[in-house]
């Protein structure tokens, strides 16, 4: 970890949660010569999931914070299909990322990049069973209520405690949830199934579901997580027998992805109703701001929810280098400039997965036929997805300079 800055003035910050979002945020502020603290109201950072994919920003950010990437998931290159094996879409990264990152994303296990991160991480850095039930603050600090009746003051909140975020709801208010009407289940295995292939990934869509396989790297063994993605209605109650419901929903699906089901055990089953929040048009309101979910919540659709997070830590930590904390003009004036280039970005990844499910999921029965054959016989998908992604990675890759 680089050297904090010799002109720093060491302030107090303190980061609520200690999720990808959390612990890169810590991890930057520190390289930043500032004095971080993350709290975490469970007993343990524990990863919301298991299956999880990363494009090379994030990795990296990561590299940049000192965390080690080093066969942390396995490269693969991502294409959309149809029932019939048709692509209809290929991200497509250039050379140059390639050879850097092996592919258009990683596929990994959420536990193996908590363990990487906290393994970067100072122990004395992290306090668990740490409970915030009410924040307060003014020009001079930040109050944080704990439930045991315990207070701590810090210049700057970070506030990385996800869609429920109270740092949120304490800097803007309630607002409802956004519910996409989706919910996902996936899992993993680490047995050979016919009709896999190395270092791929395939995002298959029916006239209503997505059925999805990739490739993962997980602590030495190569393995292959899969994913179905279908409407719902997010107040019924989730079904007995999570894996017997992704089976059948995989039955019109083409080898391998009833294989992959049928070999994963049931403990390794997990299912996600997918919601987002409304956009903030600004993140940060005095000497707290906001990163990852807690400011801007998203799909799996996406496949960046986790990316942006660890990026939003490593551009806020970069924003706070050489600012006194004390002087709420300086600090202020920093966390406009993190929070300024991301909010376009972010904005854009959340939009464009809440608009990707309503096109594949919830599109009238009678139009289905017309938007497949678009996206059959059509370069709009290719456009939209396999395009559009490979330059905005391009460009993010660009800001990360370290």
């Amino acid at each position: 970890m680089p050297e904090p800055l010799s002109n720093t003035p060491v302030s107090r910050v303190a980061v609520l949660g200690a999720g990808p979002a959390g612990m890169a945020a810590a991890l930057s502020i520190a390289q930043a010569g500032h004095d971080v603290t993350v709290y975490e109201r469970y007993r343990e950072a524990r990863p919301a999931g298991n299956i999880l994919n990363l494009w090379p920003p994030p990795l990296k950010a990561l590299r940049a914070l000192g965390v080690d990437t080093d066969d942390l998931g396995a490269p693969t290159d991502p294409e959309f299909r149809n029932l019939s094996g048709h692509v209809r879409a290929r991200v497509k990264q250039d050379p140059e990322t390639k050879r850097a990152y092996g592919g258009g994303f990683i596929g990994l296990l959420r536990p193996q990049l908590y363990e990487r991160m906290l393994a970067a991480i100072p122990p004395d850095t992290l306090r668990f069973n740490q409970h915030v039930t009410r924040i307060e603050q003014d020009d001079l600090a930040v109050t944080l209520h704990f439930a045991d009746g315990t207070t701590a003051q810090h210049e700057l909140l970070v506030g990385a405690d996800g869609i429920d975020s109270l740092v949120r709801r304490t800097l803007w208010g309630d607002a409802p949830k956004r519910e996409h009407r989706l919910h996902i289940f996936g899992g993993f295995t680490f047995t050979d199934v016919p009709g896999t292939e190395p270092n791929m990934s395939v995002l298959t869509h029916s006239r209503t579901v997505q059925g999805s396989w990739t490739s993962i790297r997980h602590k030495g063994r190569d393995g292959f997580q899969w994913w179905v993605l279908t409407a719902t209605d997010p107040d019924a109650p989730a079904p007995a027998d999570l894996k017997a419901a992704a089976a059948a929903l995989a039955v019109e699906f083409p080898p391998p992805l009833a294989g992959l089901i049928a070999r994963t055990e049931p403990e390794n089953v997990q299912r996600w109703v997918l919601r987002d929040r409304p956009r903030l048009k600004q993140w940060s309101k005095g000497r707290a701001t906001l990163v990852g979910d807690a400011g801007h919540p998203t799909s799996p659709y996406a496949a960046y929810g986790a990316g942006m997070s660890i990026e939003d830590g490593y551009f806020l930590g970069r924003a706070l280098r050489g600012v006194d904390l004390t002087d709420l003009t300086a600090l202020q004036r920093a966390l406009g400039s993190y929070e300024g280039p991301r909010k376009p970005h972010t904005a854009r990844q959340v939009q464009q997965a809440y608009i990707l499910g309503k096109v594949f999921h919830h599109a009238p029965a009678p139009l289905q036929p017309v938007r497949d054959f678009i996206l059959d016989h059509t370069p709009l998908l290719q456009k939209v997805a396999g395009d559009s992604n490979p330059r905005e990675i391009n460009k993010q890759l660009k800001l990360i300079k370290d």
